[in-house]
């Protein structure tokens, strides 16, 4: 009779999960706190001074277009995210998928 595995905590997840978590929360602090002054930057590269003010103005009506759940803001929250996984598709696409027993 084989030993019985240590037994798991009710809370611990799988690996992948864990990852996948990780990858998420990363993503989504570069979308929070890099992108809007990115964004700001090239615009105002671009397309000359910001309407609003300066970075802070740009900055904070961002976060208060997050608090007010705007999709808009979200979607540019979440963007670094989605092109990971844009990016993960691409790449499984490419290397093919598993030939069919």
């Amino acid at each position: 009779m084989s030993p019985s595995p240590p037994p798991r905590d009710s809370w611990s997840l799988p690996a992948t999960v864990r990852r996948e978590l990780v990858v998420l929360a990363v993503a989504l602090g570069f979308g929070v706190l890099a992108v809007p002054p990115l964004l700001w930057l090239a615009g105002s590269r671009g397309l000359g001074p910001y309407a609003g003010g300066g970075m802070g103005a740009l900055v904070g009506s961002f976060f208060r277009g997050l608090a007010s759940a705007s999709l808009a803001f979200w979607v540019v929250a979440l963007a670094p995210y989605l092109i990971t996984l844009v990016v993960r598709a691409l790449v499984g696409i490419a290397r093919g998928f598993p030939a069919a027993d």
